[in-house]
Protein backbone atom coordinates (compact mmCIF):
# COMPACT_ATOMS: atom_id res chain seq x y z
CA UNK A 1 0.00 0.00 0.00
CA UNK A 2 1.02 3.40 -0.89
CA UNK A 3 3.08 5.44 2.12
CA UNK A 4 1.04 8.52 1.99
CA UNK A 5 -2.58 6.28 2.16
CA UNK A 6 -1.45 4.13 5.11
CA UNK A 7 -0.50 7.82 6.85
CA UNK A 8 -3.66 9.38 5.88
CA UNK A 9 -5.61 6.33 6.92
CA UNK A 10 -3.63 6.16 10.69
CA UNK A 11 -4.40 9.98 10.41
CA UNK A 12 -8.35 9.85 10.16
CA UNK A 13 -8.27 6.66 12.62
CA UNK A 14 -6.27 8.66 15.41
CA UNK A 15 -8.93 11.55 14.67
CA UNK A 16 -12.25 9.92 14.66
CA UNK A 17 -10.74 7.16 17.67
CA UNK A 18 -10.48 10.64 19.98
CA UNK A 19 -13.87 12.46 18.81
CA UNK A 20 -15.06 9.30 20.57
CA UNK A 21 -13.11 10.02 23.74
CA UNK A 22 -13.80 13.70 23.66
CA UNK A 23 -17.04 14.03 23.19
CA UNK A 24 -17.55 11.23 26.02
CA UNK A 25 -15.38 13.49 28.39
CA UNK A 26 -16.59 16.37 27.37
CA UNK A 27 -19.78 15.30 28.96
CA UNK A 28 -18.67 15.12 32.28
CA UNK A 29 -16.81 18.30 31.93
CA UNK A 30 -19.46 20.32 30.81
CA UNK A 31 -21.72 18.90 33.62
CA UNK A 32 -19.18 19.10 36.32
CA UNK A 33 -18.57 22.64 35.29
CA UNK A 34 -22.80 23.52 35.48
CA UNK A 35 -22.74 21.51 38.35
CA UNK A 36 -20.06 23.27 40.60
CA UNK A 37 -17.75 20.79 40.54
CA UNK A 38 -13.93 20.85 41.11
CA UNK A 39 -12.12 19.64 37.62
CA UNK A 40 -8.44 18.64 37.95
CA UNK A 41 -7.88 17.75 34.55
CA UNK A 42 -9.56 17.04 31.34
CA UNK A 43 -7.60 14.03 29.78
CA UNK A 44 -7.44 12.40 26.80
CA UNK A 45 -5.70 8.89 26.98
CA UNK A 46 -3.67 7.48 29.88
CA UNK A 47 -0.50 8.03 31.27
CA UNK A 48 1.73 10.71 32.09
CA UNK A 49 1.29 13.63 30.13
CA UNK A 50 3.48 14.32 27.09
CA UNK A 51 1.29 17.31 26.24
CA UNK A 52 -0.44 19.72 28.95
CA UNK A 53 -1.64 23.38 29.44
CA UNK A 54 -3.55 24.75 32.21
CA UNK A 55 -6.16 27.58 31.30
CA UNK A 56 -8.35 28.59 34.38
CA UNK A 57 -7.24 26.12 36.88
CA UNK A 58 -8.19 23.24 34.81
CA UNK A 59 -5.68 21.37 33.12
CA UNK A 60 -5.82 20.04 29.54
CA UNK A 61 -3.21 17.14 28.82
CA UNK A 62 -3.02 14.33 26.31
CA UNK A 63 -1.41 10.88 27.72
CA UNK A 64 0.69 8.73 26.33
CA UNK A 65 -1.30 5.32 26.17
CA UNK A 66 -4.47 5.18 23.78
CA UNK A 67 -6.73 3.52 26.20
CA UNK A 68 -9.13 5.79 26.72
CA UNK A 69 -9.81 9.45 28.45
CA UNK A 70 -11.03 11.30 31.80
CA UNK A 71 -12.22 13.93 33.93
CA UNK A 72 -10.47 14.34 37.21
CA UNK A 73 -12.99 15.61 39.45
CA UNK A 74 -11.76 14.75 43.07
CA UNK A 75 -15.37 15.32 44.73
CA UNK A 76 -16.76 12.53 42.96
CA UNK A 77 -13.75 10.17 43.77
CA UNK A 78 -10.28 9.64 43.41
CA UNK A 79 -8.52 7.37 40.77
CA UNK A 80 -5.07 7.99 41.13
CA UNK A 81 -4.54 4.50 39.67
CA UNK A 82 -5.67 5.87 36.15
CA UNK A 83 -5.81 9.72 36.79
CA UNK A 84 -2.40 10.57 38.27
CA UNK A 85 -2.41 12.64 42.05
CA UNK A 86 -4.57 15.98 42.22
CA UNK A 87 -3.71 18.88 43.53
CA UNK A 88 -6.68 18.94 45.97
CA UNK A 89 -8.41 15.80 47.74
CA UNK A 90 -12.47 15.05 48.20
CA UNK A 91 -11.56 16.26 52.10
CA UNK A 92 -10.24 19.30 51.39
CA UNK A 93 -13.28 20.47 48.94
CA UNK A 94 -17.07 20.65 50.27
CA UNK A 95 -19.20 17.43 49.23
CA UNK A 96 -21.71 17.77 46.46
CA UNK A 97 -25.19 15.99 46.31
CA UNK A 98 -25.58 12.21 45.50
CA UNK A 99 -28.16 14.32 42.47
CA UNK A 100 -25.07 15.99 41.14
CA UNK A 101 -22.92 13.01 41.47
CA UNK A 102 -25.62 11.03 39.21
CA UNK A 103 -25.88 14.25 36.73
CA UNK A 104 -22.39 14.06 36.08
CA UNK A 105 -21.39 10.50 35.77
CA UNK A 106 -24.50 10.17 33.56
CA UNK A 107 -23.81 13.12 31.31
CA UNK A 108 -20.79 10.97 29.62
CA UNK A 109 -23.06 8.34 28.77
CA UNK A 110 -25.55 10.51 27.04
CA UNK A 111 -22.83 12.09 25.17
CA UNK A 112 -21.63 9.25 23.79
CA UNK A 113 -25.05 8.25 23.12
CA UNK A 114 -26.17 11.20 21.41
CA UNK A 115 -23.04 11.70 18.70
CA UNK A 116 -23.78 7.81 17.90
CA UNK A 117 -27.38 9.57 16.44
CA UNK A 118 -25.48 12.39 14.72
CA UNK A 119 -22.97 9.61 13.22
CA UNK A 120 -26.66 7.55 12.53
CA UNK A 121 -27.94 10.62 10.91
CA UNK A 122 -25.14 11.30 8.47
CA UNK A 123 -25.21 7.37 7.48
CA UNK A 124 -29.05 7.73 6.72
CA UNK A 125 -28.40 10.47 4.55
CA UNK A 126 -25.03 9.48 2.52
CA UNK A 127 -25.43 5.43 3.37
CA UNK A 128 -23.44 2.67 4.26
CA UNK A 129 -21.71 0.03 2.01
CA UNK A 130 -23.73 -3.51 2.47
CA UNK A 131 -22.08 -6.43 0.84
CA UNK A 132 -24.14 -9.25 -0.81
CA UNK A 133 -23.43 -11.13 2.55
CA UNK A 134 -25.60 -8.67 4.48
CA UNK A 135 -28.44 -9.38 1.33
CA UNK A 136 -28.32 -12.64 1.18
CA UNK A 137 -29.24 -15.82 3.13
CA UNK A 138 -28.55 -18.45 0.36
CA UNK A 139 -25.77 -20.44 0.58
CA UNK A 140 -22.92 -20.37 -2.32
CA UNK A 141 -20.40 -22.35 -1.35
CA UNK A 142 -20.14 -25.78 1.22
CA UNK A 143 -16.60 -26.97 2.54
CA UNK A 144 -15.88 -30.69 1.22
CA UNK A 145 -16.46 -33.16 4.52
CA UNK A 146 -16.82 -29.85 6.90
CA UNK A 147 -20.00 -29.46 9.15
CA UNK A 148 -22.62 -28.61 6.63
CA UNK A 149 -21.53 -30.99 4.41
CA UNK A 150 -21.97 -33.56 6.41
CA UNK A 151 -25.49 -32.51 7.54
CA UNK A 152 -26.18 -32.33 3.82
CA UNK A 153 -26.37 -28.55 3.32
CA UNK A 154 -26.02 -27.48 -0.38
CA UNK A 155 -24.88 -24.80 -2.32
CA UNK A 156 -28.45 -22.74 -3.20
CA UNK A 157 -30.17 -23.60 -0.12
CA UNK A 158 -32.41 -20.74 1.55
CA UNK A 159 -31.43 -20.66 4.81
CA UNK A 160 -34.38 -19.75 7.03
CA UNK A 161 -33.67 -20.17 10.85
CA UNK A 162 -30.12 -20.84 12.92
CA UNK A 163 -30.83 -22.35 15.88
CA UNK A 164 -34.34 -21.86 16.28
CA UNK A 165 -33.75 -18.40 15.42
CA UNK A 166 -35.17 -16.54 12.15
CA UNK A 167 -32.50 -15.60 9.94
CA UNK A 168 -32.45 -12.31 7.90
CA UNK A 169 -28.35 -12.31 6.14
CA UNK A 170 -26.01 -14.23 6.34
CA UNK A 171 -22.99 -12.13 8.13
CA UNK A 172 -22.86 -9.67 10.53
CA UNK A 173 -24.39 -9.33 13.85
CA UNK A 174 -28.00 -9.52 14.74
CA UNK A 175 -30.02 -11.79 13.21
CA UNK A 176 -27.65 -13.69 10.89
CA UNK A 177 -26.48 -16.64 9.58
CA UNK A 178 -22.44 -16.40 11.00
CA UNK A 179 -23.67 -15.05 14.46
CA UNK A 180 -25.82 -17.43 15.19
CA UNK A 181 -23.93 -20.38 14.33
CA UNK A 182 -21.19 -18.52 16.65
CA UNK A 183 -23.65 -17.88 19.64
CA UNK A 184 -25.18 -21.45 19.75
CA UNK A 185 -24.66 -23.75 22.65
CA UNK A 186 -25.77 -27.10 21.82
CA UNK A 187 -23.77 -29.40 20.88
CA UNK A 188 -26.60 -30.10 18.08
CA UNK A 189 -27.25 -26.51 15.87
CA UNK A 190 -30.49 -27.30 13.76
CA UNK A 191 -30.68 -24.99 10.60
CA UNK A 192 -33.73 -24.67 8.59
CA UNK A 193 -33.55 -24.59 4.90
CA UNK A 194 -35.29 -24.46 2.12
CA UNK A 195 -34.59 -26.26 -1.28
CA UNK A 196 -36.78 -26.43 -4.33
CA UNK A 197 -39.83 -25.43 -2.69
CA UNK A 198 -39.85 -27.41 0.72
CA UNK A 199 -38.56 -26.60 4.33
CA UNK A 200 -35.75 -28.78 5.03
CA UNK A 201 -33.95 -29.07 8.59
CA UNK A 202 -30.90 -30.26 8.90
CA UNK A 203 -28.94 -31.12 12.34
CA UNK A 204 -25.29 -29.55 12.39
CA UNK A 205 -22.41 -30.33 14.37
CA UNK A 206 -20.20 -26.72 14.23
CA UNK A 207 -16.49 -27.19 14.91
CA UNK A 208 -14.06 -25.17 16.81
CA UNK A 209 -11.77 -22.60 14.63
CA UNK A 210 -8.58 -23.46 15.06
CA UNK A 211 -6.03 -21.17 16.45
CA UNK A 212 -2.45 -21.25 17.66
CA UNK A 213 -2.14 -21.24 21.36
CA UNK A 214 -1.40 -17.49 22.07
CA UNK A 215 -4.27 -16.08 20.16
CA UNK A 216 -8.10 -16.22 20.92
CA UNK A 217 -9.82 -19.24 21.06
CA UNK A 218 -11.58 -20.16 17.65
CA UNK A 219 -15.15 -19.87 17.55
CA UNK A 220 -18.04 -22.26 15.98
CA UNK A 221 -18.04 -22.51 12.75
CA UNK A 222 -19.94 -25.27 9.93
CA UNK A 223 -18.08 -24.58 7.11
CA UNK A 224 -20.70 -22.38 4.50
CA UNK A 225 -20.22 -19.18 2.56
CA UNK A 226 -22.26 -17.06 1.24
CA UNK A 227 -23.95 -16.76 -2.10
CA UNK A 228 -22.08 -14.10 -3.60
CA UNK A 229 -20.38 -12.87 -7.03
CA UNK A 230 -16.36 -13.57 -7.45
CA UNK A 231 -14.53 -10.41 -8.04
CA UNK A 232 -10.34 -10.14 -8.67
CA UNK A 233 -9.23 -8.02 -6.03
CA UNK A 234 -5.62 -8.65 -7.11
CA UNK A 235 -3.41 -10.64 -9.28
CA UNK A 236 -0.17 -11.25 -7.88
CA UNK A 237 3.06 -10.76 -10.05
CA UNK A 238 4.32 -12.99 -12.70
CA UNK A 239 1.49 -15.60 -11.78
CA UNK A 240 -0.47 -17.46 -14.32
CA UNK A 241 -3.67 -14.95 -13.66
CA UNK A 242 -0.90 -12.30 -14.58
CA UNK A 243 0.28 -13.94 -17.80
CA UNK A 244 -3.58 -14.54 -18.87
CA UNK A 245 -4.14 -11.38 -18.64
CA UNK A 246 -6.48 -10.90 -15.70
CA UNK A 247 -7.08 -7.65 -13.88
CA UNK A 248 -8.75 -6.18 -10.51
CA UNK A 249 -12.28 -5.89 -10.72
CA UNK A 250 -12.84 -9.15 -13.32
CA UNK A 251 -15.36 -11.50 -11.91
CA UNK A 252 -15.23 -14.59 -12.88
CA UNK A 253 -18.22 -16.05 -14.08
CA UNK A 254 -17.79 -19.89 -14.29
CA UNK A 255 -15.12 -22.04 -14.64
CA UNK A 256 -14.86 -25.36 -16.11
CA UNK A 257 -18.58 -24.86 -17.15
CA UNK A 258 -19.52 -24.31 -13.58
CA UNK A 259 -21.30 -21.91 -12.25
CA UNK A 260 -19.62 -19.93 -9.70
CA UNK A 261 -21.90 -18.76 -6.62
CA UNK A 262 -18.58 -18.25 -4.16
CA UNK A 263 -14.71 -17.30 -4.80
CA UNK A 264 -13.96 -20.81 -2.68
CA UNK A 265 -15.34 -22.83 -5.36
CA UNK A 266 -13.20 -21.58 -7.75
CA UNK A 267 -10.17 -22.72 -5.67
CA UNK A 268 -11.97 -25.46 -5.18
CA UNK A 269 -11.87 -26.87 -8.71
CA UNK A 270 -8.86 -25.41 -9.24
CA UNK A 271 -7.06 -27.37 -6.60
CA UNK A 272 -8.62 -30.33 -8.14
CA UNK A 273 -6.88 -29.94 -11.63
CA UNK A 274 -3.29 -29.56 -10.21
CA UNK A 275 -1.17 -27.92 -12.84
CA UNK A 276 -3.92 -29.08 -15.79
CA UNK A 277 -4.84 -25.68 -17.68
CA UNK A 278 -8.88 -24.42 -16.65
CA UNK A 279 -10.63 -22.44 -18.31
CA UNK A 280 -12.30 -19.45 -16.74
CA UNK A 281 -15.43 -17.47 -18.21
CA UNK A 282 -14.68 -13.87 -17.00
CA UNK A 283 -16.29 -10.73 -17.14
CA UNK A 284 -15.43 -7.21 -17.70
CA UNK A 285 -16.72 -3.88 -18.87
CA UNK A 286 -19.69 -5.55 -20.04
CA UNK A 287 -18.28 -7.47 -21.80
CA UNK A 288 -17.66 -11.74 -21.34
CA UNK A 289 -14.79 -13.98 -22.49
CA UNK A 290 -13.20 -17.22 -21.80
CA UNK A 291 -9.18 -17.25 -20.35
CA UNK A 292 -7.30 -20.65 -19.82
CA UNK A 293 -4.87 -20.64 -16.70
CA UNK A 294 -2.52 -23.16 -16.19
CA UNK A 295 -2.00 -22.91 -12.23
CA UNK A 296 1.49 -22.83 -11.21
CA UNK A 297 3.32 -23.81 -7.86
CA UNK A 298 5.07 -20.34 -6.59
CA UNK A 299 8.58 -20.76 -5.67
CA UNK A 300 7.53 -19.37 -2.04
CA UNK A 301 6.31 -19.76 0.36
CA UNK A 302 7.59 -23.19 0.44
CA UNK A 303 5.07 -26.31 0.37
CA UNK A 304 2.10 -24.51 -1.40
CA UNK A 305 0.29 -26.38 -4.19
CA UNK A 306 -0.52 -24.96 -7.85
CA UNK A 307 -2.03 -21.66 -7.74
CA UNK A 308 -3.26 -18.77 -10.61
CA UNK A 309 -2.15 -16.13 -8.12
CA UNK A 310 -5.56 -14.63 -7.70
CA UNK A 311 -6.41 -12.27 -4.56
CA UNK A 312 -10.19 -12.24 -4.21
CA UNK A 313 -12.46 -9.86 -3.06
CA UNK A 314 -14.15 -10.90 -0.26
CA UNK A 315 -17.61 -8.43 -0.36
CA UNK A 316 -19.05 -9.28 -3.59
CA UNK A 317 -21.06 -6.96 -5.29
CA UNK A 318 -21.74 -3.73 -2.87
CA UNK A 319 -24.48 -1.43 -2.79
CA UNK A 320 -25.56 1.50 -0.34
CA UNK A 321 -28.16 0.90 2.03
CA UNK A 322 -29.83 3.86 4.03
CA UNK A 323 -30.92 2.67 7.52
CA UNK A 324 -32.62 5.32 9.35
CA UNK A 325 -31.11 6.30 12.79
CA UNK A 326 -33.17 4.66 14.75
CA UNK A 327 -32.97 1.65 13.07
CA UNK A 328 -28.96 1.51 13.20
CA UNK A 329 -29.19 2.33 17.16
CA UNK A 330 -31.90 -0.28 17.89
CA UNK A 331 -29.32 -2.48 16.08
CA UNK A 332 -26.18 -1.48 17.90
CA UNK A 333 -27.98 -1.88 21.22
CA UNK A 334 -29.05 -5.66 20.01
CA UNK A 335 -25.88 -6.61 19.25
CA UNK A 336 -24.34 -5.60 22.78
CA UNK A 337 -27.66 -7.14 24.75
CA UNK A 338 -26.60 -10.25 22.41
CA UNK A 339 -23.01 -10.42 23.10
CA UNK A 340 -23.56 -9.54 26.82
CA UNK A 341 -25.71 -12.58 26.71
CA UNK A 342 -23.09 -14.76 25.18
CA UNK A 343 -20.34 -13.70 27.15
CA UNK A 344 -22.29 -14.66 30.54
CA UNK A 345 -23.94 -17.63 29.52
CA UNK A 346 -21.93 -20.85 30.81
CA UNK A 347 -22.94 -22.91 27.65
CA UNK A 348 -21.32 -20.47 24.72
CA UNK A 349 -17.95 -20.22 23.66
CA UNK A 350 -17.71 -16.65 23.69
CA UNK A 351 -15.75 -15.17 26.46
CA UNK A 352 -13.94 -12.30 27.98
CA UNK A 353 -11.09 -12.85 25.59
CA UNK A 354 -13.25 -12.05 22.41
CA UNK A 355 -13.60 -8.85 23.69
CA UNK A 356 -11.43 -6.06 21.79
CA UNK A 357 -9.67 -2.77 23.15
CA UNK A 358 -8.43 0.14 22.33
CA UNK A 359 -5.84 -1.46 19.83
CA UNK A 360 -8.85 -3.56 18.49
CA UNK A 361 -10.86 -0.64 17.56
CA UNK A 362 -8.42 1.06 15.92
CA UNK A 363 -6.85 -1.49 14.10
CA UNK A 364 -10.71 -1.80 12.79
CA UNK A 365 -11.07 1.54 11.84
CA UNK A 366 -7.55 1.51 9.39
CA UNK A 367 -9.14 -1.36 7.66
CA UNK A 368 -12.91 0.05 7.21
CA UNK A 369 -10.62 3.35 5.87
CA UNK A 370 -8.19 1.59 3.78
CA UNK A 371 -11.64 -0.39 2.06
CA UNK A 372 -13.65 1.51 -0.89
CA UNK A 373 -15.62 3.78 0.31
CA UNK A 374 -14.09 3.48 4.14
CA UNK A 375 -15.45 6.39 5.04
CA UNK A 376 -18.98 5.38 5.05
CA UNK A 377 -17.85 2.28 6.67
CA UNK A 378 -16.47 4.32 9.17
CA UNK A 379 -19.21 6.48 9.94
CA UNK A 380 -21.74 3.08 10.49
CA UNK A 381 -19.08 1.30 12.96
CA UNK A 382 -18.51 4.60 15.14
CA UNK A 383 -22.11 4.20 15.70
CA UNK A 384 -22.00 1.15 17.02
CA UNK A 385 -18.92 2.51 19.11
CA UNK A 386 -20.23 4.76 20.60
CA UNK A 387 -23.28 2.73 21.61
CA UNK A 388 -21.42 0.73 23.02
CA UNK A 389 -19.27 3.36 25.15
CA UNK A 390 -22.35 4.46 26.28
CA UNK A 391 -23.78 0.93 27.26
CA UNK A 392 -20.41 -0.31 28.84
CA UNK A 393 -19.40 2.53 30.51
CA UNK A 394 -23.36 2.47 32.84
CA UNK A 395 -22.02 -1.00 34.05
CA UNK A 396 -22.34 -0.75 37.99
CA UNK A 397 -18.30 -1.40 38.21
CA UNK A 398 -16.14 1.07 40.19
CA UNK A 399 -13.95 3.36 38.33
CA UNK A 400 -16.82 3.42 35.48
CA UNK A 401 -19.61 5.84 34.87
CA UNK A 402 -22.37 3.25 36.31
CA UNK A 403 -20.29 2.41 39.65
CA UNK A 404 -20.12 6.41 40.46
CA UNK A 405 -24.18 6.43 39.79
CA UNK A 406 -24.24 3.07 41.73
CA UNK A 407 -22.29 4.58 44.59
CA UNK A 408 -24.49 8.13 44.59
CA UNK A 409 -27.65 6.21 44.86
CA UNK A 410 -26.69 4.60 48.06
CA UNK A 411 -25.24 7.48 49.38
CA UNK A 412 -28.65 9.03 48.44
CA UNK A 413 -30.55 6.13 50.37
CA UNK A 414 -28.45 6.04 53.47
CA UNK A 415 -28.66 9.73 53.50
CA UNK A 416 -24.44 10.50 54.06
CA UNK A 417 -21.61 9.87 51.81
CA UNK A 418 -19.83 6.41 51.45
CA UNK A 419 -16.53 6.77 53.44
CA UNK A 420 -14.25 8.62 50.97
CA UNK A 421 -11.26 6.28 52.18
CA UNK A 422 -13.35 3.24 51.24
CA UNK A 423 -14.33 4.47 47.88
CA UNK A 424 -10.75 4.78 47.63
CA UNK A 425 -9.59 1.41 48.02
CA UNK A 426 -12.38 0.02 46.08
CA UNK A 427 -11.42 2.42 43.16
CA UNK A 428 -8.18 1.45 43.00
CA UNK A 429 -8.28 -2.08 43.67
CA UNK A 430 -11.09 -1.69 40.46
CA UNK A 431 -8.62 0.45 38.74
CA UNK A 432 -6.04 -2.21 38.52
CA UNK A 433 -7.96 -4.54 37.37
CA UNK A 434 -9.37 -2.92 34.49
CA UNK A 435 -5.89 -2.01 33.66
CA UNK A 436 -4.72 -5.76 33.93
CA UNK A 437 -7.90 -6.76 31.66
CA UNK A 438 -6.84 -4.21 28.92
CA UNK A 439 -3.48 -5.29 29.38
CA UNK A 440 -5.11 -9.15 28.93
CA UNK A 441 -6.82 -7.62 25.72
CA UNK A 442 -4.39 -5.85 24.39
CA UNK A 443 -2.25 -9.14 24.28
CA UNK A 444 -4.55 -10.39 21.94
CA UNK A 445 -5.26 -7.59 19.89
CA UNK A 446 -1.81 -7.40 18.70
CA UNK A 447 -1.94 -10.83 17.14
CA UNK A 448 -4.44 -9.56 14.88
CA UNK A 449 -2.42 -6.45 13.75
CA UNK A 450 -1.84 -6.13 9.72
CA UNK A 451 1.74 -6.78 10.21
CA UNK A 452 1.30 -10.39 11.97
CA UNK A 453 -1.75 -11.09 9.56
CA UNK A 454 0.84 -10.29 6.36
CA UNK A 455 3.52 -12.50 8.15
CA UNK A 456 0.93 -15.58 8.74
CA UNK A 457 -0.68 -15.00 5.10
CA UNK A 458 2.51 -13.91 2.92
CA UNK A 459 1.48 -13.40 -0.64
CA UNK A 460 3.06 -16.16 -2.73
CA UNK A 461 5.89 -15.25 -5.00
CA UNK A 462 6.34 -16.86 -8.62
CA UNK A 463 8.96 -17.68 -10.59
CA UNK A 464 10.08 -14.31 -13.20
CA UNK A 465 8.64 -14.84 -16.72
CA UNK A 466 10.06 -13.16 -20.04
CA UNK A 467 8.69 -9.65 -20.69
CA UNK A 468 6.99 -10.91 -23.93
CA UNK A 469 5.32 -13.49 -21.91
Amino acid sequence: MDVLKVIFIIFEVVILFNILIFVHELGHFLAARWRGLKVERFAIWFGKPIWSTKIRGVEYALGWIPAGGYVSLPQMATMEAIEGKTDETAEQLPNISAKDKIIVAFAGPLFSFGLALVFAVIVWQVGRPVSEAETTTTIGYVIPDGPAAKADLQPGDKIIEVDNQPITKFGGMGSSVTWHVVRSEGEIVPIVVERDGERLTCQVKPEMEKTKIYQRKGLRQIGIFPRQRAFVADVVKDSPAAVAGLKAGDEVIDVEGAKVFHFAQVGEIVGKQGTNAVTLTVARNGDQFNVVIAPEVPVSPPDLKPLMGITWDGTGKTDLAYPGPIEQVRDSVNAMVSTFGALFSSKSDISAQHLGGAIKIMDVYSRLFAAEQGWRLALWFSVLMNVNLAILNMLPIPVLDGGHITLAIIEGIRRRPVSVRIVQYIQTACAVLLIGFMVYIAFFDVQELPWKREKEQATPVFAPKPANQ
